[in-house]
C-alpha cells in the first residue's frame, strides 16, 4: 500500500469531483479572461479551483496549497498541495477535447504523489513515491524506443512566445527533423502523463509552473522516466526547464537542447 493513503484517496477524489465541474462546464457559454496575451482564465478555472481548496481545507486544514489562480496561502506546512484546477484552458476555451485536473502533494520538499484526470477520456492517472505509476488501476511504464529518430515526441511554447527570444521554436525545428514527429497538445501535464504510459518516447519544455509539472513528475518516474532539467541535473518543479524521456533517447534529445 502507498504512504500518504488518506491524502492519495482525497486527491483521487478531487480529481474526479473538479472533472465532473470541467466536463459540465463544457456545456455552459464560457467567460473567457486573459491574464496575459495568449494566457487565458475561465471561471471554470476558478470554480474547479475553488473546489478542490475547499476540500483541501475540510480534511487537511493546516497544509498548505499552492495553485494557479489563487496562488499560495498563508499556511506554513511541510505538506504542500500543488494544484493545476484545469491544465489547457486555451483549449478548453476554445471547446478543443484536451485538457486535464492536476493534483500533487509536496512533503518536506519532494514530491510524493500525483493525480491527472482527463475527464472527458475518463483517463485518470495517478502514483505515489514507491508505489508505481497508474492509468484507471493498470500499471504503466515509459515506453522501450532507443532512436530518436523513431520517437514521437511532446513540447509546447511559452505564453510570452511573442515577446520572447527564448520561445522554444529552435528546438521544435531541430528535433521535429531528427524524430518521427511532435505533438503540440497544450496540455503538459498530459504530455508527462502520455510519456508515462508511453504514448510519447519523450518530452521538453520551457518557462512551466509549479503546477504544471507537480503531479506529472510523481507519475512519470514512477512509470520508469527519467526527469532533468535540459543539462541532465535534477529536475525540480520550480526549474525553468524539463526534460522528460523514457531514458533511452535522453541523451540524444539533451545533446540537441544543449546546441547553441
Amino acid at each position: 500500500m502507498p504512504r500518504f493513503n488518506k491524502e492519495f484517496k482525497l486527491a483521487k477524489e478531487m480529481a474526479f469531483g473538479a472533472g465532473d465541474i470541467l466536463r459540465r462546464g463544457l456545456k455552459t457559454k464560457r467567460q473567457v479572461k486573459l491574464k496575459g496575451r495568449v494566457d487565458l482564465v475561465t471561471e471554470i478555472d476558478l470554480k474547479s479551483e475553488k473546489y478542490i481548496k475547499r476540500q483541501i481545507g475540510r480534511a487537511f486544514p493546516q497544509h498548505a496549497i499552492l495553485a494557479e489562480e489563487s496562488g499560495r496561502n498563508k499556511n506554513e506546512s511541510a505538506y504542500v498541495w500543488v494544484v493545476d484546477p484545469l491544465d489547457g484552458t486555451t483549449n478548453y476555451a476554445h471547446g478543443h477535447p484536451a485538457f486535464c485536473v492536476s493534483i500533487g502533494l509536496e512533503v518536506e520538499e519532494r514530491m510524493v504523489l500525483g493525480v491527472i484526470y482527463d475527464p472527458l477520456r475518463d483517463e485518470m492517472f495517478y502514483a505515489s513515491s514507491g508505489g508505481g505509476a497508474f492509468l484507471n488501476r493498470r500499471r504503466i511504464a515509459v515506453s522501450e524506443e532507443n532512436m530518436l529518430a523513431d520517437s514521437l515526441l511532446a513540447t509546447g511554447f511559452p505564453y510570452d512566445i511573442a515577446e520572447t527570444k527564448i520561445d522554444n521554436l529552435d528546438n521544435f525545428a531541430r528535433l521535429y527533423k531528427l524524430s518521427r514527429g511532435i505533438r503540440r497538445g497544450g496540455s503538459a501535464a498530459l504530455d508527462i502523463c502520455y510519456l508515462a504510459c508511453g504514448r510519447f518516447d519523450g518530452f521538453w519544455e520551457l518557462k512551466l509552473h509549479a503546477w504544471d509539472t507537480a503531479a506529472g513528475l510523481v507519475i512519470a518516474r514512477e512509470a520508469g522516466a527519467k526527469v532533468t532539467n535540459f543539462k541532465g541535473g535534477e529536475y525540480s518543479i520550480y526549474n525553468q526547464q524539463i526534460l522528460a524521456t523514457n531514458g533511452r533517447i535522453h541523451r540524444q534529445i539533451q545533446k540537441v537542447l544543449l546546441k547553441k
